[in-house]
């Protein structure tokens, strides 16, 4: 399990990845307090993160990188709109995460072909799977 701090950066991530070059989205804001929340984070908490990021800390469990990912693909594709920035970015988060080339490619070209692009967390996990051992 996670502490306090990874989970504060962890979202503090999320936040800069929704925010680009913009402010947050209100469906992007929803979205990332209800990550808030999953993780036991409070919303006071978590708006003073919108304006006060915190370093990156890397997480030791490489299935918790794999979900963090897999809420960053969600994240960028909640809106609908497609930015080959964003996906640049999200390629390069994976890739300081640790995740594999392979893995963080194959789930973007799979994304393409899913409802909403919203990869099933089972199709995720078996991706990383094979790349892991």
């Amino acid at each position: 399990m996670i502490n306090r701090v990874e989970k504060l950066s962890l979202l503090s991530e999320m936040i800069s990845f929704a925010k680009g070059d913009q402010e947050l989205k209100p469906i992007e804001y929803n979205f990332l307090l209800s990550i808030a929340k999953q993780l036991d984070i409070c919303r006071e908490d978590f708006d003073y993160l919108i304006e006060n990021p915190i370093n990156y800390i890397h997480l030791n469990s490489h299935s918790e990188r794999i979900v963090q990912f897999h809420r960053l693909v969600l994240l960028m594709n909640i809106d609908n709109e497609k930015d080959p920035k964003e996906i640049l970015r999200l390629y390069n988060y994976g890739l300081r995460m640790g995740l594999s080339h392979e893995s963080i490619s194959r789930v973007l070209y799979l994304m393409e072909s899913f409802p909403n692009k919203i990869v099933p967390p089972d199709v995720l996990i078996d991706i990383f799977k094979v790349q892991y051992n």
